[in-house]
């Protein structure tokens, strides 16, 4: 890849940060990283370079129109309001053991439901901060 197509390497510091988080992440969730470790490092160093560059870990997996809208709604910010609510990481960051997103939480008509079937939490005693609480059509919590 030319020079000109590489994104700037994360700081140091950011890439071990999240790295830190996602490990501790994972043992809360109780959630795995995927066994392909490329996938791993990729989502590490997009929300490191989002650290470094909006001060926030924002998922590096979406676009957005407005990154600091998005910052403000709190809704992407690793960990989402997908994987708190639903245990659902689109990124493949925190998967199962066989590097599948687990779905089983996922209201029937989620995209992920329909592209990956019903993925059995391996953990349901770990995890999903907001089970019981409800989000809107735009994933943001409802208070």
């Amino acid at each position: 890849m030319s020079e000109r197509g590489k994104m700037n390497q994360p700081s140091d510091k950011n890439i071990q940060k999240m790295l830190t988080y996602a490990e501790k992440y994972v043992q809360k969730s109780g959630s795995y990283f995927h066994p392909d470790r490329n996938v791993t490092e990729g989502v590490i160093l997009g929300l490191a370079h989002h650290m470094d560059t909006l001060g926030r870990p924002l998922c590096p997996c979406n676009f957005y129109p407005d990154k600091q809208e998005e910052i403000k709604s709190r809704r992407w910010l690793c960990a989402c309001n997908e994987m708190k609510k639903w245990k659902y990481c689109h990124c493949l960051l925190f998967v199962n053991q066989e590097g599948l997103p687990i779905t089983e939480y996922l209201p029937e008509n989620h995209e992920g439901r329909q592209i990956y079937g019903l993925v059995k939490d391996p953990h349901p005693d770990k995890g999903r901060e907001y089970k019981g609480r409800a989000l809107d059509e735009n994933l943001n919590l409802v208070e």
